[in-house]
């Protein structure tokens, strides 16, 4: 059996995601490189907007703290920690101003129990198992010819793309969150909102991008397995 890295028909099948996800990257990087280079008017810092916003909306007991690496923002559900890269806590461009209150967004959604939040952290722990687990379980299972064991590798899979569309809609969301309440909070104008607009949706495409590999490798794992049409050897 030919597959994975050593398939051809595994690259064609991830070509639409790969393409996207280098393009998703470009932007990413071209939107977020422009928008640093704009100070935001309210001369806040990424973490002071962070913080306003938190404040604004109810929402205590949540640290904010620096974390090293690039674009390494993240919000801990559990630990209700926000978590903002170098550039981010102490930068106040619109592009620091843009990706904190994103995050903030992440913090707004567990305060009130956003439910695809709730959702995507349950589906976390299986994500991570399915995605790591899956394709030794499915090679053990064409190794022996063993169409139940390549199902059961395929249903372990399918943990990580279920997690991926969940985890979309949240993304979007907290984007959503996050522009309004700059603006609201007058922390942005409208003008500006635009060029905090453009990184938001640019980082949003990588979201787009890893879900749509996601799905598309779950279809070559159909093909591979007979499922889909193709012939299983």
């Amino acid at each position: 059996m030919m597959w994975g890295w050593f398939d051809p028909m595994y690259f064609v099948f991830l070509a639409p995601g790969i393409l996207l996800a280098v393009w998703a990257q470009w932007r990413v990087k071209s939107a977020y490189a422009e928008a640093s280079r704009i100070p935001a008017a309210s001369g806040y810092t990424g973490a002071e907007a962070a913080d306003a916003l938190l404040h604004s909306a109810g929402v205590h007991g949540v640290a904010i703290e620096p974390v090293e690496g690039f674009l390494s923002d993240h919000y801990v559900p559990g630990e209700h920690v926000l978590r903002l890269s170098p550039d981010v806590y102490a930068g106040r461009s619109l592009a620091a101003l843009g990706i904190a209150a994103h995050e903030s967004g992440h913090a707004l959604q567990d305060a009130s129990r956003y439910p695809l939040l709730v959702a995507r952290n349950f589906l976390v722990p299986l994500a991570g198992f399915g995605s790591s687990a899956s394709w030794i379980i499915m090679m053990i299972g064409f190794a022996f010819a063993s169409m139940n064991v390549i199902l059961v590798g395929i249903v372990a899979f399918s943990l990580t793309v279920v997690f991926q569309l969940v985890n979309l809609p949240v993304e979007f969301d907290a984007s959503r969150r996050a522009r309004i309440a700059l603006v609201q909070g007058g922390l942005i104008s409208r003008e500006e909102d635009a060029e905090v607009k453009k990184v938001l949706n640019a980082a949003a495409l990588t979201y787009v991008a890893g879900t749509l590999t996601s799905v598309l490798t779950l279809l070559y794992f159909l093909f591979r397995s007979g499922l889909l049409g193709g012939r299983r050897n």
